[in-house]
């Protein structure tokens, strides 16, 4: 069975049905007004704690409201700032990487001593520490995973820019003229950039659960906008009685998560790239 699992992960079957599930739930976030039956933030205590029916297919939550409708749009925030965090990261890290690796020197030592410094502590005790001084709330977590995340990536794009200096084509654009720009620009991010996104594939499921996490602590997301982690929060004290309040959100979390980290194995797998630990 686990041999199995394997050769999946390594077929190119696995990368075409990840890239099909994950554009149907980007799909579903970016329909969700559309698609929704209900209000997600529409408080009715006449229907509380509701069975699936015809007009609530997942019944309802402790405050009447469709537990649905609440998972789609919750879609739109774990998806949609998960993504903002990667590309954020990846831009800061791409810019400051290059940069590090392909000037040297000091400017280069004083980087990535400060990269070093921040990867020394734990990234979710980072997290907690930044969003301890900000305060609560959405865009404080997001800011505060993109302050973590960029230096994994710009530690990443500085190796990598320093083994290709010394590569025969980038001999030739120096001893043509090119610009140190033009340079960067043209021969080595189209270079380094494919590798990262096979690793950012693996990093947007640790975005997700990081956002999560958060919101469930109380950190994120602030009712009464639908999330999956501020979901399961909410559902926490009616385990018991009505478990599917955690375990939708939950099950939620846990595929498309499994989904990200099984499409970048996958393509991991097939361009020799190791993701960091």
């Amino acid at each position: 069975m686990i041999s199995s699992v394997r050769i999946f992960i390594k077929s190119q079957k696995a990368v075409a049905v990840c890239l099909v599930i994950l554009s149907l739930f980007f799909l579903m976030a970016v329909l969700a007004p559309w698609i929704s039956p209900h209000d997600p933030i529409q408080v009715n205590l006449a229907f509380k704690l509701r069975p699936p029916s015809w007009d609530y297919p997942l019944g309802t939550d402790h405050l009447g409201r469709c537990n649905l409708s609440r998972l789609l749009y919750g879609a739109r925030v774990s998806l949609g700032f998960a993504s903002l965090i990667f590309i954020s990261s990846l831009g800061i890290g791409l810019l400051v990487g290059t940069f590090a690796g392909y000037r040297g020197g000091w400017i280069d030592l004083l980087l990535m001593r400060f990269c070093e410094g921040v990867m020394a502590f734990p990234s979710l005790v980072l997290v907690l520490g930044i969003v301890g001084l900000l305060g609560p709330g959405l865009w404080q977590v997001v800011l505060a995973l993109m302050m973590v995340q960029w230096v994994y990536y710009a530690r990443m794009f500085r190796s990598m820019v320093v083994s290709m200096k010394e590569q025969n084509f980038i001999t030739a654009a120096v001893i043509s003229g090119s610009s140190s720009w033009k340079i960067i620009r043209r021969h080595m991010i189209p270079n380094v950039l494919p590798p990262i996104v096979v690793v950012g594939t693996l990093e947007m499921g640790w975005a997700i659960m990081d956002i999560s996490a958060l919101s469930f602590l109380g950190l994120g997301i602030q009712p009464p906008t639908p999330e999956w982690g501020a979901m399961i929060h909410e559902g926490k004290a009616f385990i018991r009685s009505q478990p599917e309040l955690m375990l939708y959100p939950g099950l939620m979390i846990l595929f498309v998560v499994m989904t990200f980290n099984i499409l970048g194995e996958s393509l991991s797998e097939r361009f020799g790239v190791k993701r960091r630990n």
